[in-house]
C-alpha cells in the first residue's frame, strides 16, 4: 500500500481559485458597491487565505473561510478610513468664493487698458504687473524716468476716469505723447 502524498499547497489552491473565483468576486462585489474595489478586496483576502491555506483542514470549508477573511478585511478598511465630516446639530455659515465678479472686474480692466497709448499701457503693465521700480522701468523702455513718472500718472487717470464712466478721457489725455528717444532730443 502506498502512502497517502497530500497535494502541494500552491498546486491544491490554484485548482480551488480557477474553479470558485467567479463565485468569490460576486460575493466581494455584495460586500463594496464599486466593483474595482471587489476585486481589490479579493485580491486582499485571497492573499491572506493563501498564506493560511495549509491550516484549513476541510478545504470544502474554505469558501466560507474566505468570506469571512474577505468580511473582516472590508471591516478593517471601514475602520482605517478617516473621518472628514463631523456630524452637528448646526449647519456651519460658510462662504463659497465667487469668482465671477473677479473675472468681471479683469475683464473690464483689460478693456479699459486697451484705450491708452502705447506707452501708458507699457508703463503700466511694467510697475504694476511686474512691478518694476521707476528705473527699471525707463530703462527697459528706453526714456527718462520722468517720462516713466508721467505717462503712469496720466494713465492711471485715464484709467479711473474710464472705469467710472465707461468712456475714454479725451481731454486729459494727449492724443499722442511725446517720448524722448535714447539720443535725449525730443520726438515730432
Amino acid at each position: 500500500m502506498r502512502p497517502y502524498k497530500r497535494p502541494e499547497p500552491a498546486l491544491d489552491f490554484e485548482e480551488y481559485l480557477r474553479t470558485r473565483h467567479t463565485a468569490l468576486l460576486r460575493s466581494a462585489r455584495r460586500l463594496v458597491a464599486d466593483p474595482l474595489d471587489a476585486e481589490d478586496l479579493l485580491q486582499t483576502a485571497l492573499t491572506r487565505t493563501y498564506l493560511r491555506w495549509e491550516h484549513i483542514a476541510d478545504k470544502r470549508l474554505a469558501d466560507a473561510y474566505l468570506r469571512r477573511v474577505m468580511i473582516n478585511t472590508r471591516t478593517e478598511w471601514w475602520r482605517a478610513r478617516r473621518l472628514t465630516e463631523v456630524p452637528t446639530e448646526h449647519l456651519p455659515d460658510t462662504c463659497v468664493a465667487d469668482c465671477a465678479k473677479q473675472h468681471a472686474d479683469r475683464v473690464e480692466l483689460m478693456d479699459a487698458i486697451k484705450v491708452l497709448a502705447p506707452l501708458q499701457r507699457s508703463v503700466v503693465l511694467l510697475r504694476h504687473w511686474e512691478q518694476m521700480s521707476t528705473d527699471e522701468t525707463a530703462a527697459a523702455l528706453g526714456v527718462a524716468p520722468g517720462t516713466v513718472k508721467s505717462a503712469l500718472h496720466r494713465a492711471l487717470a485715464q484709467l479711473r476716469h474710464e472705469l467710472r464712466h465707461g468712456e475714454p478721457d479725451l481731454a486729459s489725455t494727449p492724443a499722442t505723447c511725446s517720448v524722448r528717444p535714447p539720443g535725449g532730443r525730443r520726438a515730432r
